[in-house]
């Protein structure tokens, strides 16, 4: 039982680190509740899972190519730009009356969140490093099925993780004043470009320099 709780604080200390997910997240949770801020980190875990997944058959070799590899940054570089800009343009309708009916729809925070992740190479790398690194001492020691739950304890901690977000990014637009929620927003609106600049500086060096 320690070893698998150990896994599920693997999971937590892997999601925790603040990134373009967390960011947004917060942003959507002050803007339109739990439910939308939970749907974003949903995405993003089901993204994982599907990372997860071309680890355990071995395909993982494919996103190591240069041309994929740049493909992600591009990608990720607009995704991450665009949730930017849509964030700090809705910023000033943050407030502490304002109807929790969030103009966009359940699936749109959903892909938002899946394709963040998704497109978003530090991600993989985890995916590639972290987790390919972890599976490969794990299935040297352990039977296949436990192979099987020890990740599934690591995508509970990323869960987990997802929930505790949503409900922290939801509870901050009960207490906080309308100033200081317009200004998380505003912050998580620059964070998000900030890593799409980040993103794109990585696509502009491979393909230019």
């Amino acid at each position: 039982m320690s070893i698998l709780l150990g896994y599920v604080l693997l999971g937590l200390s892997l999601a925790a680190p603040i990134g373009p997910v967390n960011a947004a997240q917060l942003d959507r949770g002050i803007k339109s509740g739990f439910l939308h801020a939970w749907l974003v980190g949903l995405g993003a875990t089901v993204a994982d899972g599907i990372y997860m997944l071309l680890v355990f058959f071995g395909v993982v070799h494919l996103i190591e190519l240069p041309f994929v590899q740049t493909f992600l940054w591009l990608f990720g570089f607009f995704v991450l730009v665009y949730t930017g800009i849509e964030s700090l343009m809705g910023a000033k309708n943050v407030g502490l009356t304002a109807s929790r009916s969030a103009k966009q729809s359940y699936s749109a925070s959903f892909f938002s969140g899946f394709f963040m992740s998704l497109f978003n190479p530090l991600t993989i790398l985890f995916w590639l490093g972290i987790f390919g690194s972890i599976l490969a001492k794990t299935l040297t020691q352990a039977e296949p099925g436990q192979v099987w739950l020890y990740s599934a304890a690591i995508f509970a901690g990323i869960v987990v993780w997802d929930v505790t977000m949503a409900g922290l990014a939801s509870t901050l637009r009960r207490f906080l004043t309308t100033r200081l929620l317009v200004a998380i927003s505003v912050l998580s609106g620059l964070s998000l470009i900030g890593f799409g600049l980040y993103f794109g500086m990585h696509a502009f060096s491979v393909l230019f320099l």
